[in-house]
């Protein structure tokens, strides 16, 4: 039977811990990223988005399928969003930023008509 010495233990709890640790690190950052200002504004407009589309079909401005379809393209543009964020460590850059905007500004003009 084998008995691990206990300097062979000391190196695995130490490995264990640096293991532990590093996820801990990565979680951390990942967390971070969703609060990194670019990542905020766009969330902010998108959040803003969906209560304005909400508020208008509650008013009768607009009927349950615009609802539906502005809803759908708000969704794909979430999803954008969200892989963008996902090649940068979950921040945007300002490139993509620049990219969702107008998209977002599109469905703020079907709103509006």
């Amino acid at each position: 039977m084998f008995v691990p010495s206990s300097k062979a233990l000391q190196i695995a709890a130490l490995a264990a811990s640096i293991a532990l640790l590093a996820g801990t690190g990565e979680a951390s950052a990942a967390t971070g990223a969703r609060h990194h200002p670019r990542r905020a504004e766009v969330n902010h407009r998108f959040a803003h988005q969906s209560h304005r589309i909400h508020r208008e079909l509650r008013e009768g401005e607009i009927n349950r399928g615009q609802a539906h379809a502005l809803h759908k393209q708000d969704r794909a543009m979430r999803r954008e969003k969200s892989f963008m964020a996902s090649q940068h460590g979950g921040h945007l850059t300002s490139a993509e930023q620049q990219a969702l905007n107008p998209q977002e500004n599109g469905i703020n003009r079907k709103l509006a008509q």
